[in-house]
C-alpha cells in the first residue's frame, strides 16, 4: 500500500520485499499476519512477541507479549501491563484492544538495554546527487522508562549510536556492528529499488541482541530526520537534509516529544 506521498505504509509488503533477499532473510525476525494460531505458536517458541498494526507509525498501537512461565503471559500496551493466565486470554485482550485493524506478529528480540530500557538503532540511507545509495545517519533510541517501544514520539531518548555500542560491546565490536548496519542498509536499499526504482530514502530500525547479532525490525520509507537534531554532532543532520532537498523533500525539524541523552 502506498500513501499520497509515495511511501509504502504496509509493513507486511515491506517485510516481503526484504525477505526476497537471501542475505537479508537471516536478519529478519519471524513475522506473520496476526491470528490466534500464529500468536500462540510464536509465543510458545520465542517467549516474546511484538504485535503491531500493518499500517502504522511512531510506535502507535504496538504491544509486547511475554510468556513468564508459571506466571502466565504479560502484555504491555503503552505504559499499561495486563497479566493473563493463558496465551488465549492474552490474545483475546489484544484483539479487543486492536479492534478491526489488521496486525502483524513479530518475534521479539531480547535487545541490549541501558538501565533496563530497551535500545535499538535507526540507520538512514539516501540517494545522493548521482543516484547512488549513501548511508547518511545512525543513532540509538532508548525507550521511555515505562514503555516497550523506543520511538522518540513515544518519549524515547536519542543518543549517539557509537557511544551506546561502545558502552555495551566495546570498541572492536562496535566497529564491526556499525559496518554491519551500513551493509544491511545498502542491501535493503538495493532490494527495495528493484520493486520501487524511484525510492530515494529508507530508515532501518535495527536491533542488537545479547549475542551482538543484528536484526532488521522494520523499514521506513519516509524516515523522520528530527531525532538527528538531538545529536551533539550536526553533520549527519546536515547531510540528510541536503540530500532530501535534492529530491524535493522539505524536512520538518521541530522536535516535540523525543528527548536527548
Amino acid at each position: 500500500m502506498r500513501s499520497r506521498r509515495g511511501t509504502i505504509t504496509d509493513k507486511w509488503t515491506k517485510t516481503r520485499i526484504i525477505k526476497g533477499s537471501a542475505a537479508l532473510k537471516a536478519h529478519i525476525p519471524d513475522t506473520r499476519r496476526l491470528d490466534r494460531c500464529a500468536f500462540e505458536r510464536m509465543l510458545k517458541r520465542y517467549g516474546l512477541v511484538y504485535v503491531k498494526p500493518v499500517n502504522g507509525s511512531c510506535g502507535i498501537g504496538v504491544m509486547r507479549a511475554e510468556r513468564r512461565g508459571s506466571e502466565g503471559v504479560a502484555v504491555q500496551a503503552g505504559t499499561r501491563v495486563a497479566r493473563f493466565a493463558t496465551s488465549g486470554q492474552a490474545f483475546r485482550w489484544i484483539v479487543r484492544r486492536k479492534g478491526k485493524r489488521p496486525y502483524l506478529a513479530q518475534r521479539g528480540i531480547r535487545v541490549i538495554r541501558i538501565s533496563g530500557r530497551p535500545v535499538d538503532f535507526r540507520v538512514v540511507i539516501q540517494r545522493n546527487r548521482v543516484r547512488k545509495w549513501e548511508v547518511t545517519g545512525m543513532l540509538a533510541r532508548v525507550a521511555h522508562p515505562r514503555k516497550a517501544v523506543t520511538n522518540g514520539s513515544q518519549g524515547g531518548s536519542i543518543r549517539s549510536a557509537r557511544e551506546v555500542l561502545v558502552s555495551q560491546a566495546g570498541r572492536r565490536q562496535t566497529e564491526r556492528l556499525i559496518r554491519g548496519f551500513a551493509r544491511l542498509a545498502r542491501l535493503t536499499a538495493k532490494q527495495f529499488a528493484r520493486s520501487y526504482p524511484r525510492m530515494n530514502e529508507l530508515g532501518l530500525d535495527i536491533a542488537v541482541d545479547g549475542k551482538l547479532r543484528s536484526w532488521i525490525l522494520e523499514v521506513n520509507t519516509r524516515p523522520d530526520p528530527r531525532p538527528f537534531v538531538l545529536l551533539d554532532d550536526p553533520s549527519m543532520l546536515r547531510r540528510i537534509v541536503r540530500l532530501a532537498r535534492g529530491y524535493g523533500r522539505i524536512c520538518n525539524l521541530k522536535v516535540t516529544k523525543a528527548k536527548k541523552g
